[in-house]
């Protein structure tokens, strides 16, 4: 059998464990289901942030500005104008999406420059969402932030609902990651990486590409952030651009192996089911130590993350029958 096809076969079972599997076993677990949504709401972030550092070839340390850009933009539209939830989800993806373009600028800087260049960024924009009250309710923020509405007798704006909905955004996410890395812009992308000033000489816009990448992984960012503000109900500053929104996925997206398709989803669910689940309730203070451990772990003994180590196990396994 060809890995395509084994790797497709997989696919499918984990989806259909994903969809089908996860409701029966935790749909009546309000706490685990609550783990799990807040785990995929980081794998959305990190998927983004991962076709943006593999494909687009820059490290962003300024995610929480699109997350907070969409948060804001989707619970806005449906408060103070009606807008249904769904659309103005993603009308909160186009909010994050244009608010990437005041970014494009940056494109010009290298390295740690550009990262840091975006990181001033989300502070921007945390400024203005605390000082533009009027529209954002400024430092005390937004309560009562319209949920998700009961579709086929299905209440989405409950844990089960919730789940399913933001599954279903990472899945698309990872799909939307995995079509434009093997497509023929995804290859122009990857050569850029190694000389960029060849890749220009043969005709490839490489700015416009690192820009499509800026936006489409800002538009991602953005939709996840809209998500999860009609979930939780509520949204201040301090939260929806809080750095953990940026710290997270990036963990998660390094765990997992971020030049991976399905690398940062495996990453957030591991790195925060594990760090809630079994290390918080061993050293509720200190819990986070322990994540940051294992990180520095995996960078050394496992540079790829996560999805590499365990595809290349196989095959050691087997040469080890075979001789």
């Amino acid at each position: 059998m060809s890995n395509l096809l084994m790797n497709r076969i997989l696919l499918v079972a984990a989806l259909a464990v994903a969809y089908v599997g996860v409701p029966l076993l935790f749909g009546g677990n309000a706490y685990v289901l609550g783990l799990i949504v807040a785990a995929l709401t980081i794998a959305g972030v990190a998927v983004a942030w991962a076709l943006l550092g593999n494909l687009g070839g820059m490290v962003s340390f300024g995610h929480a500005a699109f997350f907070g850009v969409g948060s804001y933009t989707s619970a806005v539209l449906a408060m103070k104008l009606g807008v249904p939830v769904l659309a103005s989800m993603l009308l909160g993806g186009v909010g994050a999406a244009v608010s990437s373009i005041a970014m494009l600028p940056a494109l010009r800087l290298r390295g740690p420059y550009f990262a840091l260049a975006i990181l001033a960024y989300a502070h921007i924009f945390q400024i203005l969402a605390t000082e533009m009250t009027p529209v954002t309710g400024g430092a005390g923020g937004l309560l009562s932030i319209p949920r998700f509405p009961k579709v086929l007798g299905v209440d989405f704006g409950e844990k089960l609902g919730g789940y399913l909905i933001v599954l279903t955004i990472v899945v698309l996410a990872a799909f939307a990651y995995d079509a434009i890395r093997r497509s023929t812009w995804g290859l122009a992308l990857k050569a850029m990486h190694d000389t960029e000033v060849a890749t220009r000489v043969v005709g490839v816009p490489s700015t416009h590409l690192k820009a499509a990448m800026l936006v489409l992984s800002a538009f991602i960012t953005g939709v996840v952030g809209a998500f999860n503000a009609h979930f939780i109900s509520f949204l201040d500053p301090d939260y929806a651009f809080s750095s953990g929104w940026t710290v997270l996925p990036i963990a998660a997206a390094i765990f997992g192996g971020y030049r991976t398709v399905w690398g940062p989803v495996v990453g957030a669910l591991a790195i925060y089911l594990v760090d809630q689940l079994l290390f918080k309730p061993i050293l509720p203070h200190g819990h986070q130590m322990i994540l940051g451990v294992l990180l520095c772990a995996m960078i050394l003994f496992s540079p790829g993350g996560l999805m590499p180590a365990l595809r290349r196990r196989p095959v050691k396994e087997s040469r080890h029958a075979h001789a």
